[in-house]
């Protein structure tokens, strides 16, 4: 069956997921200890109210425990004009090469499409350069203006992209946090299991846990699976229209290696995402399955594969393969292909009505009113989310990416 469209679909309103967040309530600075942050623990209509630390004792021991391995890179970059202007490049996704590991681990150059803050000053045939004490000099050549495109090359052919970005670029915080990084975010805002350089912000549920709490969950048996999806700054994009159908969602690269859908393929217990971003890889990949599956879409060895984000609302009404069957068929095509990974993008716009195929819980951070975030809490809880939040105000917790965490089971 070839999907048609999705013109079947009613109206999602934004105004129905807003709520007031006072400014007092938004955490501007990390706890000293990551998991001694507030824990809500939501089921079945009850919260109760714990510390991150008790996690274990709530997770049942067959639980598979899915994080994203992410790794923030200082994509923020300054460049002084000869007449003193300064021009701020902010690293978005790279197009030369246009896979982040493969663009972060270049040595003689690569091109990024950018943000570019005070571009007007910035003429076409100008190269910017950033000069270290030890001679190392970064360029930067606008080859594109209309799209943002920058090439950066530079002096050294012994350093990687992510060297040169340790060396000089500097850490982007939140908007919302209206202060530049400081050496303490260097550290806290960087999970402690994070690996694969490429992400913008933060993958923020994941910034609870700390080795003693991972340690404490394998001990209980919880298996523990790493994805990687690149966060990008379209996390924080607002939603300007009021039927969030209309939106325009972000995409954001993400990769998982065959070991990772063989072990999916083999649990058949619950699935608990660590984070929204976590949860967009595990339902992306199903419906890759599902692509290949029901299409005989054969993902392309030389491009990446791609979910678009009302995709999975093309299959309403239709009998869809089970969670194993959908990773099997996805490994099948890897152990062909002799694959140990495979990258692609993902656009799933996750909102009220969605069928999850794959998580059965979520552990999450409070999130913006009026968000794609809030939309993708709305339709894991129902209209339960209210409560959650409601509760979680009352209760003093700390909101935003530094704040309070939730253990957040579906109905």
């Amino acid at each position: 069956m070839n999907p048609q469209n999705t013109h079947h679909l009613s109206p999602v309103y934004l105004r129905d997921y807003d709520y007031t967040l006072p400014e007092e309530r938004i955490a501007k600075s990390p706890l000293a200890q990551r998991d001694h942050s507030k824990l809500l623990v939501y089921r079945s209509g009850n919260i109760n109210h714990q510390h991150f630390y008790d996690l274990p004792q709530h997770l049942p021991g067959d639980t598979l425990l899915a994080f994203n391995d992410t790794k923030v890179i200082p994509a923020r970059l300054y460049f002084q004009k000869p007449t003193g202007a300064v021009i701020e490049v902010f690293l978005l996704q790279p197009t030369n090469p246009p896979e982040i590991a493969a663009a972060m681990h270049k040595s003689q150059g690569c091109t990024w499409h950018c943000m570019i803050g005070n571009k007007r000053k910035w003429n076409q045939d100008l190269v910017l350069e950033q000069t270290l004490a030890d001679g190392l000099v970064l360029k930067a050549n606008l080859i594109n203006r209309e799209k943002n495109e920058v090439e950066f090359t530079w002096n050294d052919a012994q350093m990687s992209f992510a060297e040169i970005l340790a060396k000089i670029g500097e850490l982007p915080l939140p908007p919302y946090l209206k202060r530049k990084a400081t050496q303490k975010d260097a550290d806290q805002y960087q999970t402690v299991y994070s690996k694969f350089e490429g992400a913008v912000a933060a993958p923020t549920a994941g910034l609870h846990f700390t080795n003693e709490v991972i340690e404490a969950l394998e001990q209980k048996g919880v298996q523990t699976e790493y994805l990687t999806l690149h966060v990008s700054a379209g996390t924080f994009q607002p939603v300007k229209v009021d039927n969030v159908l209309e939106h325009e969602m972000h995409s954001e690269q993400i990769v998982v290696q065959r070991k990772n859908i063989e072990h999916l393929a083999q649990h058949a217990s619950q699935v608990v995402a660590v984070g929204t971003t976590s949860m967009r890889v595990l339902e992306s990949i199903y419906w890759l399955g599902v692509r290949i599956i029901k299409e005989n879409y054969q993902p392309q060895l030389d491009k990446p594969f791609q979910i678009e984000k009302l995709y999975p609302y093309q299959w309403e009404n239709e009998t869809l393969p089970t969670r194993q069957e959908s990773m099997q068929a996805i490994l099948t095509f890897m152990q062909t292909q002799g694959l140990e990974k495979l990258w692609g993008a993902t656009e799933i716009f996750i909102f009220p009505g969605y069928d999850f195929k794959m998580c059965n819980g979520l552990i999450t951070n409070y999130h913006l009113p009026k968000t794609t975030l809030i939309l993708l809490i709305a339709a894991f809880v129902g209209e339960d989310w209210r409560k959650v939040y409601d509760e979680a105000l009352a209760s003093d917790y700390r909101f935003l990416s530094y704040g309070d965490s939730s253990l957040l089971w579906r109905n």
